[in-house]
């Protein structure tokens, strides 16, 4: 009898063991720089995710290219850098910090410590996806893992990177 409770107990670790690796393995985030990986078939060197929304975007420096994600990693396009237009900082709707193919860059140039929601634009040379945006910050989500000024300082590092591409 002893035998069997401890074969029992012993089945019921290992069943939850096994759970628990599941929930971490399907974890948004998780899932969602699995796919940036695939994606590339890199680590992305930047990165910007937002699991609520189920988007990223990464972008591969060495491999020449940038993915966009959403549904979870499900769905997603991979562009070379010559088909990035710009990028854009939106706050509340406005925007902030601008960087276009040919034009001078928009600083951005306010903080935001109030910021109801903090989006980054990116726009590319596509006809049918010429746009895709992915919010940084969204007050109006119950669980939040950054700020609205961590929002903007990854904002404004995207612009960064993206003007390099543009001039490079």
């Amino acid at each position: 009898m002893f035998r069997v409770i401890l074969l029992v107990a012993l089945a019921a670790a290992a069943l939850t063991t096994g759970a628990l690796l599941l929930v971490w393995w399907m974890e948004p985030v998780r899932r969602m720089r699995r796919a940036l990986l695939k994606s590339l078939g890199a680590i992305p060197e930047a990165e910007a995710l937002s699991p609520a929304e189920g988007r990223a975007a990464g972008l591969d420096f060495d491999g020449g290219q940038i993915a966009v994600l959403w549904n979870s990693g499900g769905s997603g396009l991979v562009y070379a850098f010559e088909e990035i237009e710009g990028g854009e900082i939106i706050v509340d709707g406005h925007v902030v910090a601008r960087v276009r193919r040919g034009e001078a860059r928009k600083s951005l140039d306010i903080l935001a410590p109030e910021a109801e929601q903090v989006v980054l634009r990116l726009m590319f040379a596509d006809a049918r996806h010429p746009e895709f945006e992915l919010s940084l910050w969204d007050a109006a989500l119950t669980v939040q893992t950054s700020s609205p000024g961590e929002a903007l300082r990854l904002g404004r590092r995207w612009l960064s990177h993206l003007e390099a591409l543009l001039k490079g």
